[in-house]
């Protein structure tokens, strides 16, 4: 199947940048959207961005200007750079996947292991 792995978070201070990766492998027959979640301590998980398959973006308010989601496609790879970062920017990020395996399968839903990004001087 379709296993992701993300790397790039870390503790960083108020106003530094972090690029988060996120690279799926596996049996990969093509990916519809790419899309980058986020879960604070105590608070529900909510979409950061995503990308389709034509690279169409949608940026949730709280991020946007500062944050740009892009992908490549030839390496099956979503990336997340985070500018400006503020800490209430801190919490796990999650990769997550929408591919199918076939061309007659279904798409269906990959979660990555997720990624703590700590913003705090």
């Amino acid at each position: 199947q379709v296993q992701l792995v993300e790397s790039g978070g870390g503790l960083v201070q108020p106003g530094g940048s972090l690029r988060l990766s996120c690279a799926a492998s596996g049996r990969i027959f093509s990916i519809n959207t790419m899309t980058w979640y986020r879960q604070a301590l105590g608070k529900e998980r909510e979409l950061v961005a995503t990308i389709t398959s034509n690279d169409i973006t949608n940026t949730a308010d709280s991020v946007k200007g500062r944050f740009t989601i892009s992908k490549d496609n030839a390496k099956n790879t979503v990336y997340l750079q985070m500018n400006s970062l503020k800490p209430e920017d801190t919490a796990v990020y999650y990769c997550n996947v929408h591919a199918r395996t076939t061309w007659y399968s279904a798409y269906y839903t990959v979660w990555g292991q997720g990624t703590l990004v700590t913003v705090s001087s």
